[in-house]
Parts: structure tokens; C-alpha cells; sequence
């Protein structure tokens, strides 16, 4: 592990990799030279080493035009962490016993730039079920992986998102407006959950739980979603306890993986 070490002393090969988990760790965007304090490269080398990341898709830059985030393939490298085959027994018993106990499909779901995309799912033996297989993806802003992940982010981002999108109306109970939206994140960010009532899909109902990373950041969402003849929102939040202790155990399964992995290094 490197930490702490200035410019000279990192090797090449290293420079990439520290750039990233310096952004990574950061949380939120950072400029270039606000990582290049840890790192103490030259000033050419930092803005060169930030452009490559972006050219690659590893950073995207956000709209201020200085800062950068980590790109859709970090997230889905840290999505990886999450479908390694290393945990995918462990992790599918964990969605087998909720799927059991719920009665109903169980979801993870992964932030990909403007959508969440499908990465895990048990499927419930009722006839009658919802088909949104492993690959689809949905909006942020009228689904509750969604609403969940677009309630952790900082105040700023959610404005740059909310002044950038589109809130089509999918149906008639859709937050199709800013301060709908906003107003509503607002109640998920105290909750702890974010719920569907007919947003995205007539007749759906759904709840999302975070599944954090060890930083206590979300890395994916845990949701279950049914029609609503046989899931109400009421009946559908009357699980919201065991669909937070099966999001626990994931995100413990996340965490004790990248703990064995960096032992390993």
C-alpha cells in the first residue's frame, strides 16, 4: 500500500491506480490539484494522468468544468466487487431468504450514470410478476433504487442533476417536478428508505434500502417490488425490517470481501 508518499517515490505503474482511490476516497468531485496535495506530482503529470482517466471513462468531469468523479467504469468496477464470484454464492442465499420471506422479487441495483441498472435478482413463483431482468435499466428519478440513490448525493449535485433532467411523467402519481422531486428526497434522507407508489409503472409498487460500501457510502440498492393487487405500500413497508438487515448483510459481505482482498496485497 502506498500512502502518504510524494511524486518521486511513486513508481509509474502506481500513478493511475493512486489517482483513483485518492478520488474514490474522496467522496465527493475533487480538482486535480486538490488529490496532487497527497500525492505531490508535478503539475503536468497530475492534469495528464486526470485526462487519460476521463479519455478512458476510469473519471468523468462535472459540469463545473473543474472537478471530476469516478466514472461508469469505476462503478462498475465497484459493482464487480459486489458480483464477484468470490461472494455470489453468499450473496444469493442472502436474496434467496428474503425472496422467501417476502414473497416477492428481490433487486440489486447499481447507479450507472443517469439510471440504475439491474446487476441481481430472485425472481418470486407467483404467474403474475414484473419482468425487469439483470441488464435493465430504469430512471433515477421515478423508481425508488433510484430515489434512494439520488437522496445521498451532496446538495449541489442534486440541483446540477435536477437542472439537467427531464421528469417525463411515466404516470400519473410521477414527481414530474424539481421541488416534487426534491421534497421527496428530502423525506427518503431522513427515512433510511426511498418507495415507488406507481411512479414508474401503473399497478408496481416497490421499497429500496441502501447497500453501503465500508466508507458508509451507497454502492448498490436492495428493493423488492410487486404489483400492486397483491403488495400495497403498506403491506410492501411492512418488510422494510428484514430488507434492512438482508441490505446489512450485503453490504458486511462487500466489506469482508475488499477486507480479504487488500490482505492479500
Amino acid at each position: 500500500m502506498h500512502d502518504g508518499d510524494t511524486g518521486g517515490t511513486i513508481p509509474t505503474n502506481l500513478r493511475l491506480l493512486l489517482v483513483l482511490e485518492a478520488v474514490a476516497r474522496a467522496g465527493v468531485p475533487v480538482t486535480p490539484t486538490e488529490v496532487n496535495i497527497e500525492l505531490g506530482l508535478p503539475k503536468p503529470t497530475i492534469h495528464r494522468l486526470f485526462a487519460t482517466l476521463e479519455a478512458e471513462g476510469f473519471l468523468q468531469r462535472e459540469m463545473d468544468g473543474r472537478t471530476y468523479a469516478p466514472g461508469r467504469r469505476v462503478r462498475r468496477l465497484a459493482g464487480g466487487v459486489l458480483s464477484s464470484q468470490r461472494i455470489r454464492t453468499a450473496r444469493r442465499a442472502i436474496l434467496k431468504r428474503l425472496t422467501d420471506r417476502v414473497g416477492e422479487t428481490c433487486n440489486i441495483a447499481l447507479p450507472d450514470s443517469t439510471a440504475m441498472i439491474y446487476i441481481e435478482r430472485l425472481e418470486t413463483e407467483w404467474p403474475l410478476r414484473i419482468q425487469l431482468p439483470i441488464g435493465t435499466r430504469v430512471p433515477l428519478y421515478c423508481t425508488a433504487s433510484g430515489k434512494m440513490y439520488l437522496s445521498t448525493l451532496s446538495r449541489v449535485h442534486l440541483e446540477r442533476y435536477l437542472a439537467a433532467s427531464s421528469l417525463v411523467a411515466r404516470t400519473a402519481n410521477t414527481l414530474a417536478t424539481p421541488e416534487a422531486l426534491s421534497a421527496e428526497l428530502d423525506r427518503i434522507r431522513t427515512d433510511g428508505y426511498a418507495v415507488d407508489r406507481e411512479e414508474f409503472m401503473d399497478d408496481m409498487t416497490a421499497v429500496a434500502v441502501p447497500i453501503q460500501d465500508p466508507h458508509r457510502r451507497l454502492l448498490a440498492t436492495l428493493s423488492i417490488h410487486a404489483p400492486t393487487m397483491r403488495l400495497s405500500t403498506d403491506m410492501a413497508l411492512g418488510h422494510l425490517g428484514i430488507l434492512q438487515a438482508a441490505a446489512s448483510d450485503l453490504s458486511r459481505l462487500v466489506s469482508d470481501d475488499m477486507t480479504t482482498r487488500e490482505g492479500h496485497f
